[in-house]
């Protein structure tokens, strides 16, 4: 048996059957509700795997994801991987043009798709010439396009519950697709067997990882079920799959919304008894806090132990809120990418004054760019990483040789990040080197800006672009969200306020007041919006 995530999970199942494995609120306090024994689950998956296996599609073969939270995506996901075929994550927020780059450039030969969809999968499906399988979820709205595509229910009928599916493989791909904040997104190509030990921790992301594939299955008989994990950013983003498949690896239950509403949350926490949530930084992690001081308050949330945060930072104010509402819970600023898993996690003196400090892994290092080597103490570099790394991106081979590289017999994966490393090894990241601001020679780093503003009273979100500037080349600029009911401040003083925490030529320049920051769905930053607000503002 090989590190293959379908043959783990099913390994799992084998050993606690009836534990309650999924649980899915598409609206909490309705009574709509779905939940799945191990046994159910993996039945549920296998229906999947085997309707599409007799509708042709083949081991190797591309299926994307274009759905909502909900038991379908994960009971499609280890369908794909049972029957080996490779599932592709869609960004629902997609129109169009972008849906056809991304249906192309992943070469899909089917697709599962949310019918509240069925208009945009309509519309570029005949410029998709290999898409030939359509399966949708639930019923197109009044009035929708007419799309060739079998219900899912009916999938789930005619495809057998049992397993018999061919021989699997450590070998066997995974694909995420990263959207970032410049240019097209990006397919990055994971072997399973890379993938479960760089994004799912080896089976124990808090502890030694397994030694071989049965320790899976013993770890999960040995031990009770207690733990609920919560991923609350969309599924679409590997980081909410990758959590989901951590509780399974652990045989324990995964709850799921269809999609973020700070209240719910709260009322499911409750309810379920929720042990670990992810989300993603202060964008999520606000609303919950203002949800706690105000209708909510005295939401029972007791039995949260962890809150982890990837993709945006909760930064240091916040949780400081957060702290006063669950004392006892760990909240955690993970760092790590869809090039490279988990890379370490923030030390509790990550803040404005110090910076994203992060204690990283073995298999990671700051290196210079140009000569992969790794950078003296205090000196910039970009971060690294070894080992269980992904093949490259899919149908890029010019920034697959850009990212990926070999040295020492070891091949590495270059991330875009820019950090520095001090005496203890401690990794001080500075942000993505794409955002990097040039101002007057200086460099700056939009997170670097963002964590100070945040750290304000009066402001509940931020972003920081860099507009073109006839005297510094580009000046900082600070897209501002204020909290409600906030007096308006001045640019004087936000500024006279940031250079308590900041040098001087990080300082705004420019300051706009937006309504809503605008993010990506998982709360990631949308930098091109805010560059083009500040750069509106400015002229």
């Amino acid at each position: 048996m090989e590190y293959n995530i379908a043959d783990l999970f099913e390994s799992v199942v084998d050993v606690v059957p009836d534990r309650e494995a999924l649980v899915y609120l598409d609206r909490p306090g309705t009574g709509a509700e779905h939940r799945l024994t191990y046994a159910e689950l993996d039945a549920a998956a296998n229906r999947v795997g085997h309707h599409l296996i007799d509708s042709g599609i083949r081991p190797g073969e591309h299926l994307g994801l274009h759905l909502y939270n909900g038991v379908e995506y994960l009971q499609t996901v280890l369908g794909c991987l049972k029957a080996r075929i490779v599932p592709v994550n869609v960004n629902y927020r997609y129109v169009e043009e972008e849906l056809v780059y991304l249906y192309r450039d992943a070469d899909l030969v089917a697709l599962v798709f949310d019918a509240e969809f069925t208009d945009r999968v309509a519309a570029a499906l005949p410029r998709v010439e290999k898409l030939r399988h359509l399966v949708r979820v639930g019923t197109p709205p009044p009035g929708a396009a007419e799309v060739p595509a079998t219900a899912f229910t009916d999938a789930e009928v005619t495809g057998s519950p049992e397993r018999g599916f061919p021989r699997r493989s450590g070998d066997d791909q995974f694909i995420i697709y990263t959207g970032g904040t410049t240019g097209m997104p990006k397919g990055v190509m994971w072997r399973q067997e890379d993938l479960f030990f760089s994004g799912l921790g080896g089976g124990a992301p808090t502890g030694e990882p397994v030694g071989k594939p049965q320790e899976i299955a013993e770890r999960v008989a040995a031990g009770s079920a207690g733990i609920t994990f919560f991923p609350t950013p969309p599924l679409m983003h590997g980081t909410s799959t990758l959590t989901a498949f951590i509780g399974f690896n652990f045989g324990q239950r995964v709850v799921l919304h269809r999609k973020f509403a700070a209240e719910e949350v709260l009322r499911t926490i409750e309810k379920e008894k929720v042990t670990s949530i992810s989300l993603v930084g202060d964008a999520m992690l606000r609303p919950l806090i203002d949800a706690l001081d105000g209708p909510m308050k005295g939401t029972d949330c007791s039995s949260v132990f962890s809150v982890s945060s990837s993709g945006a930072i909760m930064s240091d104010t916040v949780r400081r809120q957060f702290r006063a509402h669950l004392p006892n819970a760990m909240l955690l600023n993970n760092f790590g990418s869809s090039e490279s898993g988990f890379n370490g996690t923030a030390t509790e003196d990550s803040g404005p004054e110090r910076g994203f400090r992060i204690r990283v892994n073995s298999r990671t290092q700051v290196v210079d760019p140009a000569t992969r080597e790794p950078v003296a103490v205090g000196e910039v570099g970009r971060v690294a990483q070894c080992g269980h790394v992904p093949l490259g991106y899919y149908n890029d081979p010019a920034k697959t040789a850009e990212t990926f590289f070999e040295k020492d017999g070891e091949r590495w994966v270059l991330l875009g990040d820019m950090a520095t490393v001090d005496e203890e090894g401690v990794v001080t990241v500075l942000g993505r080197g794409s955002q990097c601001i040039n101002t007057g020679g200086e460099k700056v780093y939009p997170e670097e800006v963002e964590q100070a503003l945040k750290s304000h009273p009066d402001v509940y979100d931020a972003l920081v672009a860099g507009v073109p500037d006839v005297k510094w080349g580009n000046h900082v600029a600070a897209v501002v969200q204020l909290r409600e009911g906030a007096p308006r401040p001045s640019l004087e003083d936000l500024q006279s306020y940031c250079r308590t925490h900041l040098a001087g030529y990080k300082i705004p320049r420019q300051m706009v007041i937006t309504q809503t920051i605008r993010r990506s769905p998982s709360g990631k930053a949308d930098y091109r919006w805010a560059r083009e607000v500040a750069v509106s503002a400015d002229q």
